[in-house]
């Protein structure tokens, strides 16, 4: 989707501080990080939010919680938090699939 910021990342037309990249999915630090760790996973994929996955697309899902995953281990996360939001009254305000993982600090409920 040509209008949509994190496709315009992951095709190289908007800077971003990637950490991982394969062919599923990128990887990047926040621009307006919620602790001393926060990055987010993202599908290449557009796919809207976690309301838009399906039989079809779901493996990227999967994939990308692998990706965490090694992530979290290549960073040394011992404790850490992954969280999608849905919809805008949720707080999702790019509407590109993605997980942002948070670390670094105690995490209470609600967030922030």
């Amino acid at each position: 989707m040509s209008d949509c910021l994190f496709c315009r990342i992951i095709a190289g037309e908007i800077p971003s501080s990637k950490i991982y990249e394969d062919e599923q999915c990128f990887a990047f630090k926040d621009i307006a990080p919620q602790a001393p760790t926060h990055f987010l996973v993202i599908p290449k994929e557009h796919i809207g939010s976690v309301s838009e996955v399906t039989a079809e697309n779901s493996s990227v899902v999967g994939h990308i919680f692998e990706v965490i995953a090694k992530l979290a281990k290549e960073q040394n996360l011992e404790s850490y938090r992954v969280v999608s939001n849905i919809g805008e009254q949720a707080g999702q305000s790019v509407f590109h699939l993605h997980f942002h993982v948070l670390s670094g600090r105690d995490m209470t409920w609600p967030p922030g």
